[in-house]
């Protein structure tokens, strides 16, 4: 356990440590484009954040192969290669990214770069020798030569296109793939204790790193962010956690766990659901609108929930939510001795999570019917001398008030303009209602946040 830790803290602090030297580098080749419509955040920001990623992955393994546990098992039969892999890997991932952010690259050429590092695993051994199937659909399912190197890298690509499309806020995508790492961790060490396999080891260290990476840049990167990790992180990580789920995968836990074929396919879905989960609407959502899957919009999740009011910070904290739930519910089903008071004591908490979804709406209506039963609504105060101002790092709507919100005037009477819609007018319309719509994402938003 101790070893795990001390990987895990010299991979956080050298992703620490570099993240103002590349921030510096990012500034000075000019690696901070302009803010776009889809973009939330108002101020061109660096990139390149994955550079510092790279460097705490590179220190956190070379000083794992130096460590007297962690190194026995990455030096064990069929584990040799593993650190090798990921350094080669990973610096073929970063490299594609690195490009992408400084100079852009076209969709088609940063598949191939991905698929490349993908390739670079498989390689040096990191492959799915037989795919765990449901008993009705043949059960377990040895791999061909043929087979085993093509679905690794589908696995591996689908992963690194799912972390990369969910890294949209402060500090989602590093937070996200740091939970799922931990999950990851807490599934293999489980498992190591039964049946000493190498690859579980192997995998413990892994995602030790990788929690260490993810947790090493969250400071720069958390809301306000001061850098981005950019394709160059978002890549990376997504092919690291992509790795662990292939070296753990190919075991049989069928002594200790209570869906033993499937498991070792349900838990890396459980972990990266969410991220799974918007890279396939961002796919149907984009195909049926005749746009390529890999052209940006702004309809993922975390726009979604911008858009229904919440702020930065709460949407962030919202989808770090939903995935730890997800990742440890299944991980907890999955090992034998956990008490299945659990499994209600997670359905509490999904609730209590959809109630803060829901809050802003509850808001909305509730300001709304107080507005309508002081007279109808008004047109709230105006800004400037008239209206109070916004306070520090807060967007004034109307009147002052956040966004999403109506301030009713004190007297209904005496309030200008219109407050209400006259009987049988169906064109009219209520400017001042907030737009609460999930079904089109608002173009152009700006990203003025209210604080949690």
């Amino acid at each position: 356990m101790r070893e795990y830790l001390l990987m895990a803290l010299v991979a956080a602090a050298v992703t620490y440590l570099l993240v103002p030297l590349v921030r510096v580098f990012a500034v000075r080749i000019g690696a901070m484009p302009e803010v776009r419509d889809r973009d939330v955040h108002t101020t061109p920001t660096p990139r390149l954040g994955g550079l510092a990623m790279y460097g705490g992955l590179v220190a956190g393994l070379l000083i794992a192969g130096e460590l007297p546990y962690a190194g026995g098992k990455l030096a064990a039969e069929g584990q040799g290669k593993t650190v090798i892999a990921l350094i080669a890997a990973g610096g073929l991932i970063t490299l594609t990214g690195f490009l992408d952010d400084w100079l852009g690259m076209d969709a088609l050429v940063k598949l191939a770069g991905q698929i490349g590092a993908a390739g670079v695993l498989v390689t040096f051994g990191v492959s799915l020798p037989w795919l765990p199937l449901p008993t009705a659909l043949g059960g377990q399912t040895i791999l061909d030569s043929t087979l085993s190197p093509l679905i690794t890298i589908l696995i591996v690509v689908v992963m690194i296109n799912a972390v990369n499309f969910v890294d949209g806020l402060d500090g989602l995508a590093a937070g996200i793939v740091g939970i799922a790492a931990m999950a990851t961790w807490t599934y293999s060490v489980a498992l190591s204790k039964d049946y000493g396999d190498t690859s579980i080891n192997a995998t413990a260290v892994i995602a030790s790193v990788l929690i260490g990476i993810c947790l090493g840049f969250l400071p720069h990167n958390f809301h306000p962010a001061k850098i981005f990790m950019g394709d160059t992180g978002a890549m990376l990580i997504g092919l690291v956690l992509a790795s662990t789920m292939i070296l753990v995968t190919p075991l049989d836990s069928s002594s200790i766990n209570r869906f033993p074929v499937i498991l070792p396919l349900l838990v890396p879905v459980a972990i990266l659901v969410l991220p799974l989960l918007d890279l396939i609407m961002a796919v149907i959502r984009r195909t049926s609108n005749g746009l390529s899957p890999f052209s940006p919009d702004r309809g993922h999740l975390h726009h979604r929930l911008l858009d229904i009011g919440h702020s930065h910070r709460r949407s962030v904290m919202i989808m770090y939510a939903w995935t730890f739930l997800f990742a440890f519910a299944v991980v907890a089903l999955s090992i034998e001795g956990v008490p299945l008071v659990l499994f209600p004591l997670t359905v509490l908490l999904a609730i209590g999570v959809l109630v803060m979804m829901a809050l802003p709406r509850w808001r909305a209506r509730r300001d709304l019917g107080g507005a309508e039963g002081r007279g109808g609504l008004a047109p709230a105060a105006p800004t400037g001398p008239e209206g109070p101002a916004a306070g520090p790092g807060r967007h004034a709507g109307p009147g002052g008030q956040p966004p999403g919100r109506v301030r009713p005037h004190p007297y209904p009477s005496e309030a200008p303009g219109p407050r209400s819609v006259a009987a049988g007018d169906d064109t009219a319309t209520l400017s001042v209602l907030p737009d609460l719509s999930l079904s089109a994402p608002r173009q152009g938003f700006s990203n003025p946040e209210t604080p949690l």
